[in-house]
């Protein structure tokens, strides 16, 4: 009579079983090398995430324990002008800054991939701004804008256009912070660079035999065969838009409605404010969990929509 074979076991512990000693050793020695990054990764992301969502449920200072109070922070938010002013800035900010700089990019890609003998120096000079930090780029544009001695508005003045106070109107305040932005746009155009270096030069060469212009050769080879690396481009820029805050605080400074007349109180320095000005750790713990699934909502979103523009085919 045949003996019934016994099924080896399922998962990782019937599988480390079976495992010879080689292989149990170059194991432990792989989870050696990555337990810095497990380590790291347990600590500084899964732990706050768990710990914050918590707090928002609570009424928290950061200095008494926590008092369990449900869903009281999250109804206050809803209920907060301040809250959906900072909201709609930041929104009204990232709808204009990413496509913008997106634009910006490819226009200083294009200007990188041109063969000229100086162009090694063009692509330097314009990806070092880039490198600079926010802080400093931040405090120079100030200076560059300001309404009195800037030399911009000085530029206004002498072509007879009129002196635009940028960070005292509430119509200029956000477009100041999205001219600000494109001064990192030097980095994005390095990696629209890379991509533009991936297209062949065949597609372009038959275009050109049949007789298409540039204009035509940007619009039906360049743009749709750029579409994935756009689409990366899009979720790193709403990620950064959303979190705005340095720039803010440098050039506006830590003013709780925001200035000029709430118009640039974006939603990280209203986190900030709750958080480190009114020791409303529960209320600053709420609403970085609602940053937090805005912007999940948002990538799924773009990532969902991007089938039916992102071209992923180089032939």
């Amino acid at each position: 009579m045949a003996q019934a074979q016994v099924a080896p076991k399922a998962g990782f512990f019937g599988r480390y079983s079976q495992m010879g000693r080689t292989e149990r050793r170059n194991l432990w020695l792989g989870l050696a090398f990555v337990s810095p990054w497990i380590f790291g990764f347990l600590a500084f992301f899964v732990y706050p995430f768990f710990y914050t969502f918590r707090i928002g449920f609570t009424r928290y200072s950061g200095f008494r324990d926590p008092e369990w109070i449900g869903l009281e922070n999250y109804r206050d938010l809803m209920s907060t002008d301040q809250f959906w002013k900072a909201l709609y800035n930041t929104f009204y900010y990232t709808l204009i800054a990413v496509p913008v700089g997106a634009a910006v990019a490819m226009i200083l890609a294009l200007c990188m991939n041109q063969a000229l003998k100086e162009t090694s120096v063009y692509r330097t000079i314009l990806y070092l701004p880039s490198v600079l930090p926010l802080f400093a780029l931040a405090y120079v544009w100030r200076s560059l804008l300001d309404p009195s001695q800037g030399f911009f508005n000085q530029i206004l003045i002498k072509v007879g256009l009129p002196n635009i106070n940028w960070f005292g109107d509430p119509r200029y305040s956000k477009i100041a912070l999205v001219l600000l932005a494109q001064f990192g746009a030097g980095q994005v155009a390095i990696i629209f660079l890379a991509g533009l270096k991936g297209i062949p030069s065949s597609l372009y060469e038959a275009a050109m035999l049949d007789g298409a212009n540039s204009w035509r050769r940007f619009w039906g080879i360049t743009l749709p065969l750029m579409t994935p690396v756009i689409l990366y481009d899009i979720i790193l820029g709403v990620s950064l838009g959303l979190q705005i805050f340095t720039q803010v605080f440098i050039i506006f400074g830590n003013n709780p409605p925001g200035s000029p007349v709430g118009s640039t109180l974006m939603y990280v320095p209203y986190l900030y404010n709750n958080a480190f000005r009114y020791s409303e750790m529960g209320v600053a713990s709420a609403v970085s969990m609602i940053l937090f699934a805005i912007t999940i909502a948002l990538s799924f979103l773009i990532f969902r929509t991007a089938r039916h523009w992102v071209n992923y085919d180089t032939i």
